[in-house]
C-alpha cells in the first residue's frame, strides 16, 4: 500500500504542533509563595500536565549500515528526529557498511533489551541470522530502505526502487531520443535496492533497442570508488551519450571523473536520492538528473511506525514511500527536509 511523503508529513507537522501545545504551561507568580492547598492543587496540576517518572519510555535500537553516506546521514537525522518528538530513547550504531560488523552491532543492542530495533541492512541476505535472534529474543524489529530477505519483521518502509531505475531509464530515452550509448554505475550488489534499481533501468533499456549498454560496473554506493570505475570506462568507450549511477553519491564520483576528462557537455547523467551535493550540482547545471527518494522522511516514518506499533496500533506490512524525477527546471521546488 503506498502512501505519498505529503501525506507522512503532514502527520509529522500535526503530530508535531500537538505535541508543542500539549507541553505549554501557563506563568506563574514568584511574588508570594502558595497556600498548603494551593501548593497540592499546583503539584496536582503538574502530575497531570507532565508524565510521571514511572511512564513508560520506548527505547530503540538503530542500526544503521554506515554514517559516512550523506544519505544514510540524514536518515539517521530523521529517525533522531521523530524519536525526539516522541520522547524515544536511541541506541545508535554504525556498521561501516561491514556486514560482521551488523551483525556484532545487533548482538549488542539485544543485550540492552530495547523495545523494537529498527535496521538498514548492508547485505539483504547476511542481516537474516541478525533478524532471527531478535526475535527469539522477543524485540520486534523493522527494516527500512533495504530489506531483510528472512526472519520476521514486523514493518518496512522504502522506496520502489524498480519504479526509480525506471524513472532514470526513461529518462535517458526521452533526452537521447531513444538512441545512444550508455553506461550504468551499480551499488551494493548484495542489496535488494540496488538489484531492483539495476533491474528497473534495464527492463527499460531491452524496450528501447537503440540505447546500447556500453559498459556496467559496480561501485558499491561509493563516491570514490565511482570515480575509479568511470575514469577507466571513459578511457575504454571514446562514445558515451548516457549514464546512469544507482545513487547520488556514486554519481557525484562519476562526475568528477567526467569533467576531469573534459567530457561533461556529451553525457547526460542521472542518479538517484536528492542528496544536498546533487541538488546543488543540478542549480549549478552540471548534472542533468536525480530521483527523490528523501531519507529524512524515511527516518521519520520508520520511527513512527515502530511507535505506533508499541502503542498497540495496527501498522502496514510494507509502506512504499513516493520517489519522482528530479531535474533543473524542477529542483527549486523539491522538498527534502523539515
Amino acid at each position: 500500500m503506498k502512501r505519498t511523503i505529503t501525506l507522512l508529513v503532514s502527520a509529522l507537522m500535526v503530530s508535531s504542533m500537538l505535541s508543542a501545545c500539549a507541553g505549554e504551561k501557563p506563568e506563574q507568580s514568584s511574588s508570594e509563595a502558595p497556600s498548603s492547598s494551593a501548593a497540592t492543587s499546583e503539584a496536582a496540576s503538574e502530575t497531570e500536565a507532565e508524565p510521571s517518572s514511572d511512564a513508560k519510555k520506548y527505547t530503540i535500537g538503530l542500526s544503521m549500515n554506515t554514517q559516512t553516506n550523506p544519505f544514510f546521514v540524514d536518515v539517521k537525522d530523521g529517525v533522531q528526529k521523530a524519536a525526539d518528538d516522541d520522547g524515544v530513547e536511541l541506541f545508535v550504531t554504525d556498521a561501516q557498511n561491514d556486514p560482521s560488523i551488523q551483525m556484532k552491532d545487533i548482538e549488542n543492542l539485544i543485550t540492552k533489551q530495547p523495545d523494537a530495533i529498527i535496521i538498514d541492512t548492508c547485505d539483504s541476505d547476511a542481516i537474516v541470522s541478525s533478524v532471527e535472534a531478535c526475535n527469539e529474543a522477543g524485540i520486534p524489529v523493522f527494516t527500512m530502505d533495504r530489506q531483510a530477505n528472512g526472519g520476521e519483521v514486523v514493518a518496512h518502509i522504502g522506496y520502489d526502487a524498480i519504479k526509480s531505475g525506471k524513472i532514470a531509464g526513461q529518462f535517458l530515452v526521452d533526452e537521447l531520443g531513444g538512441k545512444g550509448n550508455i553506461v550504468e554505475i551499480q551499488g551494493i550488489m548484495g542489496t535488494n535496492v540496488a538489484q531492483n534499481r539495476s533491474k528497473g533501468f534495464n527492463d527499460v533499456m531491452a524496450e528501447n533497442p537503440d540505447m546500447k549498454i556500453v559498459a556496467t560496473a559496480v561501485a558499491n554506493f561509493d563516491r570514490a570508488e565511482a570515480m575509479s570505475v568511470v575514469e577507466n570506462i571513459l578511457q575504454a568507450n571514446p562514445e558515451i551519450d548516457g549514464m546512469y549511477c544507482a545513487n547520488d553519491e556514486m554519481l557525484l564520483g562519476a562526475l568528477e571523473a567526467v569533467e576531469a576528462a573534459d567530457r561533461a557537455d556529451e553525457i547526460v547523467m542521472i542518479g538517484c536520492d536528492a542528496i544536498d551535493d546533487t541538488i546543488a550540482a543540478l542549480k549549478a547545471k552540471r548534472v542533468e538528473a536525480t530521483i527523490a527518494e528523501p531519507p529524512f522522511f524515511l527516518g521519520k516514518a520508520i520511527l513512527m511506525t515502530a511507535v505506533d506499533h508499541l502503542d498497540g496500533k495496527p501498522v502496514e506490512k510494507e509502506v512504499i514511500l513516493e520517489n519522482s524525477l528530479v531535474t533543473q527546471e524542477n529542483v527549486d521546488t523539491l522538498v527534502t527536509k523539515e
